[in-house]
Parts: C-alpha cells; structure tokens; sequence
C-alpha cells in the first residue's frame, strides 16, 4: 500500500540502500500495545496507561492534520508511574479507561506508602482537535492520606514523516508559555510559515503549573474522591470555559456523533461470539475512521501512518462496505472528483483525469521536502475510480450523482487512454515524473516489490496484473454508465474496448506452467513471472477466463501461496520471499478480501469460505480482535498465534472492512434499490457460523431483516422483519 517503504532512485534500488519515505522500526507498535482514539483530521496514540511516552523514535502522540503537537504526557504519582491495573478501548472507539494504583512508595528504603491504597481511573476521548480527560483519585486506605500528582508534558511538533524515520535539516522556532494558573500554549512557527499549537488546561487548577508540568497536591478522607479534568490539543474549536460541565458535554457529543455515523451501517448478529466481537471491532474502526468532508464522508486510511485520505484505499474501502453503506462511497466518489487532477505536474505526478493517491497537511508536505501534499503516483486509483462509481450506480440506482461525475469518470477513462498507456500498448503502465516520487505505484509500492522469478528487479514502465483487471472494469462500468446516461455509441465503444483488452490480456500475462498471471510486464514487455496474490485480485473484475479462474483459485489455496492463515503475497517458493517483509511473503487481509470476492465471482464458494476462516481464526488472536494492515506469512503453526508485523498500522480502514467483504462475499448478497431487491447468489457460510441475522439491510423502499442458517453445503434465509416493498432473493 502507502508509501511506506520506497526506492529514491530512478531504478530500483540495491538491497542495502536505505529506501526513501521508509517507516523506522527500532520500536515495534505491538511491544507497547498502544491504543488510538480519532476524530476527524486528530488522532492520539498512547500505552496501555494511557500516557504518551516521550522516548526518542517512539511514535505515540497527539496528532493534527499530520504534526505531533503532543509527544508527551505522562501521569505520575510520587514521581513514580502508576501501577496498570487493566485498560480498554470501547467497544465504540468513542472511550479509553485504564485503572491504575499506587506501587509500594519508598522513603529512606522504608514503605511510606503500601502500594493499591490509591486508586486511579482514567476515561479519555478525542474530539474536535483535542483529547479530553478526566481523572478519579480515590483512597481506599483506612486512613487520611497526602499524595502528589503530576503531569508531564512537551511537543516536539514533529512532521508525521519525521516520526517514521524522516531526517530533516531545519526546523522552525518552538514557544511556551503559562496563559493564567490553568492553562499552557505550545506554539511552532513551521519554516512553511504556519503556526500549529497546542494548549493544555486544566480544571480545577494545579498548585504549581510551568511550560512542562502541572501537580496537584491532594489531601484525601478514607474513601473520598477528587477529580481531575483536562484539555489538551489544537487550539480550533475550543470552548471558551473549561470545567467538569463541559467535559461531559463534549463527551456526550463525541459518543453521539460516532453513534450516529456507526448507525448508518446494517448490523451483524452471529452464532459465534468471537466473530460477534471481531465484526463489532471492524465496524467500530470504520467509523472512527470515516471523516467527515466538505463532499462527505471518507474512511482515512489508517493510525498512525496513514490518516489522511489516500485515493486507493478510499475506494477500496469503500468498495467493499458499499452493500452495508452506500454513503461511504458517495463520499469517496465527491472527494476524489473534487480534487481530481487537472493538469500535467511532474512533481505531484499529476497528469489530466488521474485520481488522487495521497493528501498531507504538515510542514514537510508544505514545503515540498515530501512530495505528499497533493500527490497523485497511483496507477490503479483512475481506474477504480470509475468501477466504484458503476458499482455505486447498480447498488443504488442514483443516477443524479452519476450525472453529477460523470465528467470527472469521462476524463479518467481518457487518461488511462493517453497518459496511463503512453506506448499505445493496450496496457496501463507506471513511471514516476522524478526521483522523488514512487517507484512502484501499485498497491505493492515498496521499492522492492515488483521482481522477476530470479529476483532481478523490474525495470519500468511497469504493468501490474491487477491494474488491468481494474482498467478492464472500469471500461464495462463506463459502458454501463454511459448507457445510463443514454450515450449509447459511447457505451458500445467501451464495452468493445473492454473485449479486447481481455484478449489481450489472457495472451500476455497468463503464465500456464505456473497457473497464475504474471505479476507485472516490465519496461521491455517481459513477464515477472512469480505466483503472487495479484493475481487473485485479476479475478474481481472477471476478466480472467473461467477455466483459468479456476486454475489460480487452486494455486492460490496451495501450501505453497497459503499460509494458513490467509494468502502471502508471494509464494515462498519465489525468489525474494520473506515472511518478514511488507509485501514479499506477509500476509495483507485487504488482499485476501479482493481475492475472496474474485473468487465467489467465479462460483469459487468453498475457496472464499477457507480464506473467511483463516482470517476469522488470525483475527481471534490479535489484540482487540482487530486485524491490522498485515502481519507475517510464516506458516501456521498449531496453537500458535499469527506473527505481527512490527509497524503494522491498526486499525485500518481496508482491514477493518475486509471482514465485512469477506460475509458479502461467501453469502454472494446484493442489493438493488433500483429494484428493491436483497440477492444471495449461491450463499455460503464458513462452518464457524451457524446462523446470521442481517439487520437493518436499507434500501430507498425501505428495509428488512434476514436470518440466515447455514446447512450442509447450503444456507436457508428467512425475512423476520419488513418495512416497506423490499424483495429478498435467494438463487442457488
């Protein structure tokens, strides 16, 4: 996916060659367990204690439009951290809590204090620009006691790509200073001439506050409690008192507002309670993810690394809650539209029609020492741009919106007709405009993802497998579309167009002694011929002939591809394999979600439902239940866990939708609101599920309720509820 691990120079690089935008690892996300709260454009990361560790190259911190403008804040008490007692997240994002106590207390080598006399109870959430907190300090000791609270605090107002490993060789000026007994500001002025900030307050006030710390000094009764409220984060949006009143009301603010958007979705209730709790989780990561934009809404793509809008995962996401929430794609759909390119920029890699890959906001972006402010080197977001608008258009039938952008759909099919084919070739290839931008612009766009089968790396421009399913998909949507539209000549042109590059796609990319499509055809038109997951993804669009389907669903469910727990994106077999690495041997659920909704294209059920319980059961073991981006692709071992991948972004937005792509998939559910109709086509269910109930499945007429019970090798549905002239359809 996300720039995460790229080659700056215009070849790939050599294998010791540190690669450009690269994502540091001396500290992985999963030692720490870290926690993430978000809303909208700030998001906060931090420990099981809920503190924000203030150690170099760690990335917790409180994050605005992609500037740590928090990198520490820590409790202590007696100088000493606390004790974790437990801590959760909620199961709706909108609250963090963690218990905490007292450890044994030293004065002169003597107990001064017995440790779990104290207890302390933190509830935090993020909303507009900000993180609030409240703490409980209560005595559970038989007698009064004096104890001393503290807070820690700093920003270093570092850029996001600096946190990931970024060196820079200038930096603007930081401030601080007391505002009154209760409040801090913190305020950068960036080298791009921006001033970010952050203010802290606190309510009741401290006995002693400076620039970097505020202490209370509480005396407290047996059983008596204080509290503790505070405020820190981006100064926008900030009420003008602060006290315990209005704590809860932006609490009950941030809950409703995620309730709100969460309620859009259907809902999901199954027989077995660890996939309840994945599916809650998932569900709960999307909405927390989904911003709201100027155009609607749009799921950012991932904490810490990527919240921002990226074009391809926007619309992949999207793609694959569309039957449970059809909003997430209008939104997508306007975003993308508005800020389509319009002209050529070789530093943004822009070029007229192409669809946006990546949006930033911070200092770095600004001042052009990352090319990511408005950047546009993918070479799959044009084409599946305009798959999402078809497959938006037969869900909901609205062809307002359809008449709305089909101007900006016109003008990506022209680009993947001229500047995406610059050769004439019939085939969508990428370059990069300069050395600074992505070497690779496929979904796999770490510097050493695309390869021959003796490991030479692909020299471009290079064609992915899987673009040109999508570029074959969005000629078949854009003839459905331009139907619509009553663009009858236009639609027949484009459905011939996608004939042809089927032909000429089975010709040049099918590998027959490794029943696979070849991964990608270099600069010279040569194969790299590895078995990797791309070529799963080639069957979501249907370009591949049915008996060659066939063929890649079996080499993808090999031992050899398989990991047990869901597809590697390479064979380990192949030449550059490494469990280990971003994209040559992990293991990415997205993947496996795109592959799986291939494969049920193709009547390829029983596969679906293998790859549904491989993810089901990695899931059942990861922290909260939430799949991450990736982890490894070693072999399933028996009663062991999946193995992590060290900076592995979590949640996820294609991650946390691949569960819900993956039911669709097995129970083969459409819906219609043209027609009014809920289709299951041949459902399956996975033999970890018994019986569903889908509740709330909407449609412009109306909603209904469907209980499914999975038998044999088949699935019965039964409507218990109704609203309004909604047809349900099962066609075996």
């Amino acid at each position: 996916m996300n720039t995460s691990s790229l080659s700056g120079s215009t070849a790939h690089s050599v294998d010791d060659a540190v690669p450009q935008y690269a994502i540091a690892a001396n500290a992985t996300l999963q030692e720490r367990r870290t926690r993430t709260l978000k809303h909208a454009d700030t998001f906060v990361v931090f420990d099981q204690r809920g503190d924000i560790g203030g150690e170099p190259g760690n990335s917790e911190g409180l994050y605005h439009r992609d500037t740590r403008i928090l990198s520490q804040f820590q409790l202590l008490l007696e100088e000493a951290r606390p004790l974790l007692l437990s801590s959760m997240t909620q199961d709706d994002n909108a609250v963090f809590s963690a218990d905490l106590s007292n450890p044994d207390l030293l004065i002169d080598n003597q107990i001064a204090l017995r440790r779990e006399q104290i207890h302390l109870h933190r509830i935090k959430f993020v909303w507009n620009a900000a993180c609030y907190e409240r703490l409980l300090v209560r005595n559970f000791s038989d007698h009064p006691l004096h104890v001393r609270l503290s807070f820690r605090f700093a920003s270093d107002f570092a850029d996001l790509f600096e946190v990931r490993g970024e060196k820079r060789a200038a930096h603007g000026e930081s401030f601080a200073k007391l505002e009154s007994d209760h409040g801090v500001m913190l305020t950068y002025m960036g080298l791009d001439k921006v001033e970010r900030a952050t203010r802290l307050r606190f309510h009741p006030a401290p006995k002693t506050l400076t620039t970097a710390r505020a202490a209370y000094d509480l005396s407290l009764k047996p059983r008596e409690t204080r509290s503790i409220f505070l405020r820190y984060g981006a100064p926008d949006g900030e009420a003008a008192e602060w006290n315990d009143r209005s704590f809860y009301r932006q609490m009950r603010a941030a809950r409703h507002a995620l309730r709100g958007s969460s309620a859009r979705a259907a809902s999901i209730d199954s027989s077995n309670s660890v996939f309840n709790e994945i599916v809650r989780r998932s569900v709960s990561d999307l909405y927390m993810l989904v911003t709201d934009t100027p155009q609607g809404h749009y799921p950012y793509a991932g904490t810490p690394w990527f919240s921002t809008p990226f074009g391809r995962d926007g619309i992949i996401t999207a793609l694959m809650t569309l039957w449970l929430d059809p909003s997430i794609a209008k939104g997508v759909l306007g975003f993308l539209a508005a800020n389509q390119a319009t002209a050529i920029e070789p530093e943004r890699d822009a070029e007229p029609g192409k669809i946006l890959h990546e949006m930033r906001h911070g200092e770095m972006a600004n001042l052009r020492e990352v090319p990511f402010g408005r950047y546009y080197g993918s070479a799959d977001s044009t084409p599946l741009f305009v798959m999402l608008l078809g497959e938006y258009f037969v869900r909901t039938g609205d062809l307002d919106t359809v008449r709305a952008l089909w101007p900006n759909a016109e003008a990506a099919l022209r680009w993947i007709d001229t500047y995406g084919d610059r050769d004439g070739d019939g085939f969508v290839e990428y370059y990069r405009q300069t050395k600074e931008g992505l070497t690779n612009q496929g979904w796999k766009d770490s510097h050493d993802a695309i390869w021959h089968s003796d490991g030479r790396m692909a020299e471009g421009p290079i064609a992915m497998c899987e673009v040109q399913a999508y570029v074959y998909g969005a000629k078949r949507h854009g003839a459905l579309l331009a139907g619509a539209l009553g663009h009858h000549a236009q639609a027949a042109s484009l459905q011939a167009q996608a004939v042809a590059l089927r032909r000429q796609f089975e010709d040049k990319f099918w590998c027959d002694d490794l029943s696979v499509y070849a991964l990608a055809l270099d600069g010279a038109k040569q194969p790299c011929r590895v078995v990797s997951s791309n070529s799963g993804q080639v069957l979501l669009t249907g370009i591949a002939s049915p008996e060659r389907a066939q063929r890649v669903a079996q080499t993808l469910l090999s031992p050899a591809i398989f990991s047990g727990w869901g597809i590697r994106t390479v064979a380990f077999s192949a030449a550059r394999y490494n469990p280990m690495s971003y994209h040559n041997g992990s293991v990415w659920p997205h993947d496996n979600g795109l592959i799986a909704m291939g494969l049920a294209r193709y009547g390829q059920k029983k596969a679906a439902c293998e790859i549904f319980h491989a993810l089901f059961d990695a899931a059942s073991y990861m922290d909260l239940r939430r799949l991450p981006e990736l982890f490894c692709g070693f072999a399933r071992r028996q009663r062991n866990a999946p193995t992590q991948y060290p900076v592995a972004c979590s949640p996820q937005a294609w991650a946390s939708a691949t569960t819900l792509c993956l039911l669709q998939a097995t129970l083969g559910l459409e819906l219609f609101d043209g027609s009014r109709e809920v289709a299951f086509y041949r459902p399956m269910l996975p033999a970890f599920i018994d019986h569903i109930h889908l509740r709330n499945l909407r449609l412009s007429g109306g909603s209904v309720d469907i209980m499914l019970h999975r038998y044999e090798d088949g699935v019965a549905a039964t409507v218990t509820r109704r609203d309004g002239d909604v047809v349900v359809v099962v066609r075996h």
